[in-house]
């Protein structure tokens, strides 16, 4: 079943009744208190600063594997709250993934980056771009990347991407619009396998790829490169239905559509799904693969 990403943007009173969910506001804010089933909840964003929430309401979404997304003064997300005993093989499975060799951890990044090449040259021949040098780079990936293809790809992926619009004309997280919904769109999906990961008995922490001793999400960050293409995608038909000031300003209306992440369709293995159903699937192979019984990592194909 898919969950439900749930959006707060103004104040609001979160509490827990008998596995409900139960949501109420100020009173001078004229909204009816509202109440979800705790189980149909996968991810929560907490995105005001007159939020309340008790402990109690948040281990009660951690019990039933959901995300907690908090967000900053900005209104950026700024901390992940996850469920670590969802998995009841944790510790087994936690020793695979820590005992997984450099070969091993290096087949699997040449897995991930040719899936991430290979997803961005499909993003860029739908709006009918020229994409063999892309088609050739994913071919060439090597155990690890050690020619750095990941890099040649992405220069010319987001010079090709972002001259099809007005405003930035370079992808960094500080740099103008649309980068601010790309930084945002990227957070949701970091969330979101960050839960798949731990749900799968995972840490978070402990990449394939990327090591870093201030980044607690490195395994996030590698499983999620080939994901990465769809947000461009859904980011980039945005820009036509949101004015610039709305897109520069990150309202709440854009938010919302950048909320629908979880629900959108990816294909794996030649089965549709959502993606957070498929992200699942991703993370479960990557399992099978730090435990020896599987080869391949399941990725979408955009």
């Amino acid at each position: 079943m898919i969950k439900r990403t749930l959006y707060f943007g103004s104040a609001a009173y979160l509490k827990v009744r008998q596995n409900q969910l139960l949501v109420s506001f100020p009173a001078d804010s004229g909204k009816a208190t509202r109440q979800v089933p705790l189980e149909d909840v996968g991810l929560l964003v907490l995105d005001h600063q007159q939020i309340t929430i008790s402990q109690a309401t948040l281990a009660a979404f951690i019990a039933q594997n959901a995300a907690v997304l908090c967000c900053d003064s900005r209104h950026m997300p700024a901390g992940l709250i996850l469920p670590f005993g969802t998995n009841h093989t944790f510790t087994e499975k936690l020793r695979h993934q820590l005992a997984a060799s450099v070969p091993l951890r290096k087949n699997l990044w040449q897995q991930t980056i040719k899936a991430k090449i290979q997803n961005q040259a499909a993003v860029l021949s739908s709006y009918g771009i020229d994409v063999q040098n892309m088609v050739r780079w994913a071919g060439k990936v090597k155990s690890g990347d050690p020619d750095n293809f990941e890099g040649r790809a992405a220069a010319n992926y987001w010079q090709k991407l972002l001259a099809l619009q007005q405003g930035a004309t370079v992808r960094h997280r500080l740099a103008e619009p649309p980068n601010n919904l790309l930084n945002y769109g990227y957070a949701v999906l970091r969330a979101i396998v960050a839960r798949s990961l731990v749900a799968s008995g995972m840490l978070p922490a402990v990449g394939i790829h990327h090591s870093n001793k201030y980044n607690a999400f490195c395994l996030a960050d590698d499983v999620m490169e080939p994901y990465r293409p769809i947000v461009d995608k859904l980011v980039m038909g945005l820009l036509k239905h949101f004015d610039a000031d709305a897109i520069a300003q990150l309202t709440p209306e854009v938010k919302q559509a950048l909320l629908v992440i979880p629900t959108l369709d990816v294909v794996i293995d030649n089965e549709r799904s959502p993606l957070m159903v498929g992200m699942q699937r991703t993370t479960a192979s990557l399992m099978q693969c730090f435990e020896g019984t599987k080869r391949k990592i399941l990725y979408p194909v955009v």
